[in-house]
Formats: C-alpha cells, structure tokens, sequence
C-alpha cells in the first residue's frame, strides 16, 4: 500500500466527521483527502488515462457561470467515474468512496446554496466554504492537477490534455487568397466592359483587320493593372494586420504551475488543468477560462469586454473566470477548465470567424455594399448603355454614307467597326476604377498616420457617408483612467469642469479656497495599498498600476506637489525601509471589505497613541464623523451634516464616485480589535471602534474624465451633419454627465437647469433593460425585433446606459433598416414639436467596440471601429477600422478622409467625362463627316487611358479640407454628378467640342494646311490632325487643375501648392505630351517632325482657354441660380396672392 494510501485511509475517521458541515476547507481532512488525490495524480502511468468530463462539459460551466453549473459538471463526472463500480464496505468505505462520498455532498449543498442563497454573515461563509471544496474538487479530482504544484511538465501530459479538451489557440482565419482578391477586383462593371472591348478589338485586328493589336493589348494592359494594385493594396492590408496579430500574441505570456515550479508560457500553449497565477500587477490578462481556488486574495475583475458590465466584479473561490477579462485588484490562483473554441469567447470568436458574410441572427443582417459603390455600378451602366448608343450610332451612319452612298468597298466595315469600338472605348472611363482605386489606397495610408488602421479599403469612403456614430465611453471619450475631478473640504467646493486643468491645479490656485493639502496628501498615501503604484519622472506620471480608485487619489498627491513614497517611507508604522521600515509591526492595518465599505491605517504618533487615517464611501465615512477640519485649520463639532451629504449628492449625479476622507488620534492602550456597540457597518455587523468619532477632513468625486479633445470632434460632427449617439454599460448617471460634457447631450434635452439623468426629456436616455423591452416583441415565447416600435424611440435617444452588447446590434440594425425618413408627416412632427431634423435618406451607421461581445455589433455595423489599445482580437477582426489610439477624435478624421475620398472621385468623375462628352462628340461628327476620327485611336488611347491615369493619381491625392466637415452627409439615393458638377462639364466639354471642330473644318483654311482626311488618304500622318491632338490633350490638362474644385471656386489654384504631388504629375503629363507629339511619329499616328512653334503657341493658347471658360462657367451659374429662386419666390408670391383673393 503505497504512502498516500496509508495517509488516507488515516483521514477516513475524520473525513466522515467533517462531510457533514463540510466547513473545513484550508488544511481541514476534506481538503487534505482532495490534495491527497492530487499528489496521486503525479504518477506518470496517469498521464494517458481518459478524463471522466469532456471540453464541451466544461465549456458549459463558463457559459453558465453558477454554482449549478459547477455541481453539473461534477454531476457528469461522478456519473462517468462511477459507471461500473459496485458498492463497497459502508463500515469501512476505501479512500476512493470516500472521496465520491464528499463530491455528492458538495453537489447538493451547491445546488442548495445556488436555489436558496444564505443572508447572514454565517450562511455567506458556509457557502464560500463548499464552492471552495468544491474548486478544489475539479481540480485535484476531476482535472488531475494539484493547486499547489499544477500539472506535470512531461509533453505526455500535456499532449493527452491538448487531444482531450483543445489547445488555447484558435485556428486563424485564412487570408483571403491575391487570386481571389483579383477576382473581387475584376467584377467592377466598367472592368468587365473594358476587357471585352480589349478582347473583341484584338481578335478582329488579328483575324479580319489590319494587324493592329496595340490598342486592344493596351486595354488590357489597363486591367491588369488596376486590378493588381487594387488586390495588392488588399493583400499587403492583411498581411500587415497578422504581422500585428503575431507579433502580439508572441509577447502574450502567463505565468503557470508545472511540476512545482513557475513556468512563463504563451497564452497559445495553456492547456486545461493548468493552474494559472494572476494578479492586477503584471499578468492581469486572463488568457482562457478558469474557476477560482481559494484563498482569493481580495480578487477583483473587470469583465467589461465580454459582459459590458463596466463595474469591477468581486471574485470567490469557485466562481468562473473568463478568458479575456483583467484582474484589476488583488491576486488569485486558477485552475483552467476552457481553452480556445470551447471558452466562452472562443465561441463568440468562431462564430465571427465562420463566414466572411459573418454569423448572427438573419433578421439582423444588412446590406454589405457601400454607397459609392452603388452609385458608381449604377453610373457605369448608364455611360455602357449611352457610348452603346453612340456606338451603334457612328457605325449605322458609316455603313450608310460609305455603303450606302459612295458605294465603297464592303471591307471597310471593318474600319467602320473598329471605329465604333473606339467611340465606345472612349465612352467608357477607363481610368474611373483606378482613380477610385488610388483615392481609397492614397486615403487609407494617410488614415493610418492619423490613428486609423484600415483593413477595408471601401471603409474609407463608407465613413465619409456616415451619419450616425454610435460610441463608447471608456477610454473612447474618456481617458480610461479614473481621476479626481471635484473635491469638497474646510467649507469650500470645487469641480474641475475643464478636461485640461487637474483637479490640484485648481485647488491650489483657487483664491477662494483653503485646503490643508498636507493633510489630505498624508491620509491618502498612508490609507492605500501599497500594490497600487505611480511610476512618475519629475512632475511628469509614466504609468500606474494597481486599484483605478486609488490610483486616482495618489494622483491628487502628485497634483498637490507631494511624492506618496516619500511621506510613506517617512511614516513609522507605515514604512518598509531603512531603519522606519524595522517599525512596520507598530503601525495597524483595517483592511477595505464590502461589508464596511471603508480602510483605515493607524500609525503611531511620536508624542504617544495612534492616529487612524480612513478613507472609504461617503455615506459611510460622513456617518462615522463626529468633527470636522474648519477652514482656519481648527477642528470642531459637527452639527449638520446636510451640507456634506448634499455635496456627495450632487458629486454622485454627476456620475462620479465619492470617497470621504477622514481622520482619528486614538489612546496608546486602543483595542484595534474592539467593535462598537453604537455603529454597525452596512451589512449590519458592528463597527471597529477604532473606526468611529472620526474627524471629517473632505469628500472626493473621481471619475473617468474626458478626453481634452473630444468636445471639438464632437462639435465638428455635429457640423458635419452627423449624429453622436453614447452606448456604454455604465450606469445613467455616468452616462448623462460624461455625455453632456463632450456635447452629446445639449441644454434642449433637458428640463431644467441641473443637467442630470432624472431631468433628461423622454428617451433620451435609456437603459438598456428598457430599451430591450421596448423594442422586441414576444411572440410564441420568441424575442422578435419590432421596427415600428424602434422608429418611436431613435430620434431622441442619445443616450444608451447599461447596455449589452447586443443592444449595439439592434441599435445598429434599427438605425439601418429605418425608413422613418420616407414619412414627411413624421419628420415634420418631430421637426416642429422636438427640434429633431431627420436625415433624408437612410442611415449610415458607425459603432465603435472593444469587447469580443461587440464583434456582431461591428460586422452589422456599415462601418465598424476597434480600439486598438484595449479592444480584444476577436473586435479587431471583426472592424473595418482600427482605431489606434482609442480616440473618438480620431473617428472624426475618418469621416473626413472618407468624405475626400468621395470628393475625389467627384473630382476625378468631373474631369473624366468632360473628356469622354467632347471625344465622343468629335469621334461621332468625324466620323459622321469623314468616316474616320480626328483623333486616331492609339491617340485617344493616351487621352483616356495614360494621361487619365495619372490625372486620377494627381486629383485623388487631393489633400482633405476643414470645409468637408462643413457640408452633410450624402444621400444613398443621391447621384454622384451634382448640378454643378454637370454645368462644369457641358460648359468645358462644349467649350472643347468647339474648338475641335473649329480646327476640324476651318483649320486648314485659317493656317493653310492640308486637310486632314487627304493626308490621311495618302497615308501621310497629317500635322492639322497632330494639331487637334494636341488642342484637344492641352485643353484636358487645364481643365485637370479646374477639376479640382466642385463648387465654382474663383481661385482655382488655390491650395495647389499643399499637393506637390499634383504639381509633379502635372508637369510629367505635360512633358510627356511634348515628347508624343514632337517624337512619336508613326506609332502615336502624329506628324512627322511634330509641330512648330506656331502651332505649340496656339495649342497651349487655346488649352489655357479652359481656365478663362472655368470663370464665365461659374458667373453664369450664379446668376441662372439667382434667378431661379427670383422667379420661385415671385411663383410663391403670386400663388399666395391668388388664395389671398379666393378668400
């Protein structure tokens, strides 16, 4: 019989004695028989046994994360384990009976413990005592692991638990093959047409026509092109985005037990049975999901990313621990139950991760494409169906007059044909997908310099169209970093309002305000716990750690000009170094608990006695004080209080967390250990008297306040006609001020003058339990969304307080799908009665998340921003932005780079199809008048294709301006070519149509030339043609500096110099341009020796022209616009004259 045997089987007396009450846990027979199966398990025969519970049994612990839940997991085991086994001695049970003995009785009192919880202080500890046992249980028995040495670091063990339950990485999603993305590419309308026209043009030059291939390779050649760079932007995007990835989950390490000894391992190679150490220090990032082991050491989680609870979560040995939450305070030892897929948010990872469509409720699915998008597959069709008409158009003509009428040989229909497929190669905007192309990539680089990732090209432009944000507060708007922000001491309050000034700052240059800063710097740094850390250099704060409350009071210190090391290493009782340090024992420490809601620290006083320094909730600190510090520095008795419980009030409705700070000089011979018979904590056990007829000193509001810069981000949106909306899991309170002061919410939401949650007009705030219940009707016991009843409460809702994570999905589906706008009886309802203006389209919704919970919230989203400093990987993959500094502000640039990048291809669509209006036109008369164009084809082919090219690099590198903000969203069902944009272009192209023609029929006359058709006759490359060329190309590139602007700007070189790149191209084009005409000769079908001086003279000339027709374009557009709305109001004027007169 081996040792460990012997050792139980002395347990079984005091074991059976103990399984009744089961109260006994550290060091009590129970735990001892439990430990004892542990060291047992050492054995390496039991590194292959099966285990007796699988990875989806203990998956459904974490997913339902009560007691139950671990007494079913237990359950199944002892149902798997026992299966077979026939009943033993009762007098004389073997040490294995013994021990499924105990786990029975740990499963009915976990169950009776969950149904009927215990009030009284007894019953708690009772409980805490099972669940403890019963932690110890799943690990020793269930799992095979020891709480104090982990498992085995033998690969047998750990391969067998990796086989068993899974390993803790989840199969990466694959990158999207450069195959598959060229294949994305090419499905643009105006590609397809393109590589058709390229195909039919080289396959009739090479059958049937003369051999010329050239322009039909070149088309081709433009293709493959603009659909390489644009699945190679995409490509380099994803390979850069897992660079990331693996570059954090390499740094990603825990600390372990193995085999008694601590071992760092990465988050990857964690296995199920691992006893993982964690603590708010250095490994506070829970990597899978664990049940906590006693003892706890004051364990406190933040659970935020998954639940979207923002209050930090107090944990007992035996509750659940989910990966990717933080230890924000204390420390604890855990055992591993769920690893990868089969954690709670694995699951939630996988489900993202199974199509690229995403996964979710079907109801609550959206539309994928964005609205550029849209209108451009829409414009491209209808420029495919009109140059398919002039096509048609050109080659019926031909075929009648050379046919028909000058009875010409049959086989030149195939100069007739090719002809039409040049008009309507030149119809088509060759240049237009890489000009969209360049706009989103140019875009999406500098995105990346101001704090945005972009991992989805067309994302750049989707933000420029957004007309709803829907933002979190922490750490977005807020600094994540709780701070104090109002201070109430010696009669005098002060509440830091402005986001750039400290609350000490404030304090100490307040004339009006006398504060013993001394005082209050030496009970903070005396009344904290030394895990919470400052990391400072001079006057500057590095870093910090620990618990945020009192990070934030050690702050204050600072703020006053205090260093809290130094007054605690000069502090007897309080210090633990040099020969102070030797003292420690002297000084007493009243630990924080819930129940007294309060810690003290008393330190011995030179003069003899102690005096208790305490810090603790307001209610609790006010009610212990019998004194208070005057301002003159005396103290004396209080007689009302209700000046500081008014000041915590209203401290508390501004959503801020109030501490009181407070003092005692206690006698030499004071019983630390005394409770009072007067005062009871609030749990109703009684006070330590050490802790009553307290000196009041202050009250503290802290909270998490604002980033500096957010208020102008969010004046600016508002601006730009974008809605705000704040969803966070924080409570009204928070909410509503945090709200209000980034502007979010105005003084016209409210009713009175107090800007808090209570005074808020109806829906404006909502909780989201309400907000739910609101929205979502049952039905055959179904939760099905209503979006009638959704349309009630959106246009007031600007708050969204307690939510989940899923009410971000429904909110970003119902702001999607709402065609509130379509009903004008509605929008003028809420315009005349609320002051709410509607948009007049359909939303365009921005969601901002970190937490895995969000991930369907962003894929629903039509634009969906990660936070790139606390987001989780699962809210990164999920986002089509991500946000690298966690700055809404950073939001806003975003929407102006997307509003550029629509700007610039309005830009590039203006300058396009000027071009594509006046060739058209010239190749239909010439080829009306001559059967033939002016323009050869090789040369519209630099027009459309290499000059437009590089004319779609120069205007989409057009910088963004403050102006975009200044202008609304545009409309989904909007055109892309606005009125002005179409003045801009017939007045241009008709101001190059006749030009052109003008040389076509009196140029030769005008500067005695041959006519171009009888060079062309003779096959002479003939200069009056190489003259319009070179007209029509310098007219295009004046023209390129006036499409830089939409809106009829005087100055059309104004801002030039800020694109140094436009400027370059410019000039490349130009020189370019030279050398065709003065050199190409043949192959580019101009004149031999180019052209003189005279006729450069003239082509530069006329091409400046454009600049002159710009002016008179914009005069005349001004004034029909007066005109127009001259002649709408007299219409109104008379109109109302007439009912006048009927009446």
């Amino acid at each position: 019989m081996s040792q460990t045997e012997n050792k139980r089987n002395g347990l079984t007396q005091s074991v059976s004695a103990s399984t009744r009450s089961l109260g006994a846990v550290a060091g009590g027979p129970v735990h001892q028989l439990f430990t004892s199966v542990a060291n047992d398990n050492a054995n390496p025969k039991n590194y292959t046994t099966p285990f007796a519970v699988d990875s989806t049994q203990l998956g459904d612990v974490s997913q339902v994360r009560t007691r139950s839940g671990l007494a079913d997991l237990l359950d199944n085991y002892m149902t798997s384990a026992r299966t077979g086994q026939t009943d033993e001695d009762a007098e004389n049970p073997s040490s294995a009976t013994q021990v499924t003995t105990n786990i029975k009785r740990l499963i009915v009192k976990l169950r009776d413990n969950d149904t009927n919880p215990k009030s009284s202080k007894e019953g708690e500890d009772s409980e805490n005592n099972v669940a403890e046992l019963a932690a110890l249980a799943l690990a020793t028995v269930v799992l095979r692991s020891n709480p104090e040495t982990g498992i085995s670091i033998d690969e047998a063990d750990i391969q067998h638990r990796v086989g068993t339950f899974g390993s803790n990485a989840i199969t990466e999603r694959e990158m999207t093959s450069y195959l598959f993305l060229c294949y994305e590419a090419i499905q643009d309308f105006v590609l397809i047409m393109l590589v058709v026209l390229g195909v039919v043009g080289i396959v009739v030059e090479v059958t049937i026509g003369e051999n010329n291939w050239l322009e039909g390779t070149a088309i081709l050649v433009s293709v493959f092109i603009v659909v390489n760079v644009t699945a190679g932007i995409d490509y380099s995007k994803q390979i850069a985005f897992k660079r990331l990835s693996k570059n954090l989950d390499d740094t990603n390490t825990k600390n372990v037990l193995r085999d008694g000894e601590i071992v760092m391992v990465t988050d990857a190679n964690i296995v199920v049975g691992d006893i993982l150490l964690a603590n708010s220090h250095s490994m506070a990032s829970i990597p899978a999901d664990c049940i906590l082991l006693g003892p706890a050491m004051d364990l406190k989680m933040d659970e935020s990313t998954l639940t979207g609870e923002s209050l930090l979560v107090s944990k007992k040995a035996g509750d659940v621990i989910l990966g990717g939450t933080t230890a924000v305070q204390g420390s604890g030892k855990m055992i591993v139950i769920a690893v990868g897929v089969n954690s709670l948010g694995g699951r939630i990872k996988a489900r993202v991760y199974e199509s690229a469509d995403g996964d979710g409720d079907e109801d609550l699915e959206g539309d994928s494409d964005s609205p550029l998008f849209n209108k451009l597959e829409i414009l491209a069709k209808h420029i495919g169906y009109a140059g398919t008409v002039a096509a048609l158009f050109v080659f019926t003509i031909s075929c009648i007059i050379g046919l028909g009428i000058e009875k010409e040989d049959p086989r030149v229909l195939i100069d007739y044909f090719m002809l039409a497929i040049t008009v309507l190669a030149v119809a088509v905007p060759e240049g237009l997908p890489l000009a969209v192309t360049l706009a989103l990539a140019w875009s999406s680089s500098k995105m990346t310099k101001d704090q945005n990732l972009v991992k989805n090209l067309r994302a750049c432009e989707t933000m420029g169209c957004t007309t709803t944000i829907c933002t979190d507060k922490t750490g977005t708007l807020t600094t994540n970093q709780m701070t104090a922000r109002a201070m109430y001491t010696q009669h005098s309050n002060t509440i830091c309002e402005d986001p750039a000034v400290t609350l000490g700052t404030s304090v100490l240059n307040n004339p009006h305000m006398t504060v013993n800063s001394t005082l209050i710097s030496e009970i903070i740094s005396i009344c904290t716990m030394n895990e919470t850390v400052l990391t400072t250099e001079g006057d500057k704060i590095l870093g910090s750690s620990g618990n945020p409350t009192e990070v934030a009071l050690l702050k204050l210190v600072h703020e006053f000009g205090n260093d809290y090391r130094t007054i605690r290493d000069n502090t007897r009782g309080r210090s633990d170094v040099g020969e102070l340090g030797e003292h420690l024992h002297e000084g007493k420490q009243l630990a924080f608990s819930s129940a007294r809601k309060m810690m003290s620290w008393a330190v011995p006083l030179a003069a003899g006695g102690y005096r208790i320094y305490s810090k603790g909730a307001a209610e609790v600190v006010v009610n212990r004080c019998v004194s208070k510090l005057e301002s003159n520095g005396s103290v004396a008795k209080i007689k009302d209080k209700t000046t500081m419980t008014d000041v915590a009030v209203q401290y508390s409705r501004r959503g801020m967390r109030v501490l009181g700070i407070a003092y005692r000089d206690l006698p030499q011979d004071i019983d630390f250990d005394a409770e009072s018979t007067t005062e009871t904590n609030s749990d109703g056990t009684n006070a330590f008297e050490a802790e009553t007829d307290l000196t009041f000193v202050g009250l503290v509001g802290i909270e998490d306040p604002l980033r500096r810069e957010v208020p102008g981000a969010i004046r600016d949106c508002y601006r730009a006609g974008i809605d705000v909306r704040l969803v966070t899991g924080d409570s009204p309170n928070t909410a509503v001020s945090i709200a209000f002061q980034a502007g979010i919410l105005r003084d016209s939401h409210f009713t009175s003058a107090e800007k808090v949650a209570v005074n808020l007009k109806p829906n404006v705030l909502m909780e989201g339990v309400d907000f739910r219940t609101k929205v979502y009707d049952t039905v055959e016991g179904k939760q099905i969304f209503s979006q009638p009843a959704f349309d009630l409460i959106w246009p007031h809702l600007r708050v969204l307080a307690r939510s989940s994570p899923d009410d971000k999905l429904t909110l970003a589906h119902g702001l999607n799908q709402s065609t509130l706008f379509t009903q004008k009886d509605v929008r003028d309802a809420l315009m005349k009665e609320h002051g709410i203006k509607l948009f007049p389209d359909r939303q365009v919704v921005a969601m901002t998340g970190d937490g895995t919970n969000d991930a369907p919230a962003l894929k629903r989203a039509d634009i969906g921003f990660a936070m790139g400093l606390t987001g989780t990987q699962i809210a990164k993959d999920a986002a089509d932005i991500i946000l690298l500094d966690d700055n809404f502000a950073s939001i806003v640039t975003a929407a102006k780079w997307g509003r550029n990048v629509y700007a610039s291809v309005q830009k590039f669509l203006q300058f396009q199809l000027t071009v594509n209006i006046a060739a058209v036109t010239v190749a239909l008369v010439g080829g009306t008048a001559n059967q033939a164009s002016p323009l050869a084809a090789i040369q519209l082919l630099w027009v459309n294709l290499l000059m437009d090219s590089l004319a779609s690099l120069a205007l989409a590198s057009e910088p963004p301006t403050a102006e975009l903000l200044l202008r609304a969203p545009v409309n989904r069902s909007d055109s892309m070519i606005t009125k002005r944009m179409w003045a801009n272009m017939l007045g241009q192209a008709g101001y190059q149509i006749v030009v052109s023609l003008l040389l076509l029929f009196s140029g030769p006359e005008w500067f005695d030339l041959t006519p171009g058709d009888v060079d062309e006759d003779n096959n002479i490359n003939s200069v009056h043609y190489t003259l319009i060329f070179n007209v029509f190309v310098w007219m295009q590139l004046f023209n390129e500096i006036n499409s830089r602007n939409l809106k009829g700007e005087v100055n059309v070189f104004k801002g030039i110099e800020k694109n140094p790149l436009f400027c370059a191209i410019i000039a490349v084009t130009s020189g370019l341009q030279v050398i065709m005409v003065q050199f190409g000769g043949k192959s580019l079908h101009v004149a031999d020796g180019g052209l003189s001086g005279k006729f450069w003279g003239i082509s530069i000339g006329l091409g400046a022209g454009s600049l002159v027709v710009q002016q008179i374009i914009n005069v005349l557009y001004k004034y029909s616009s007066k005109y127009k709305g001259y002649r709408k109001q007299k219409r109104m004027k008379r109109d109302a004259m007439m009912l006048e007169n009927r009446e």
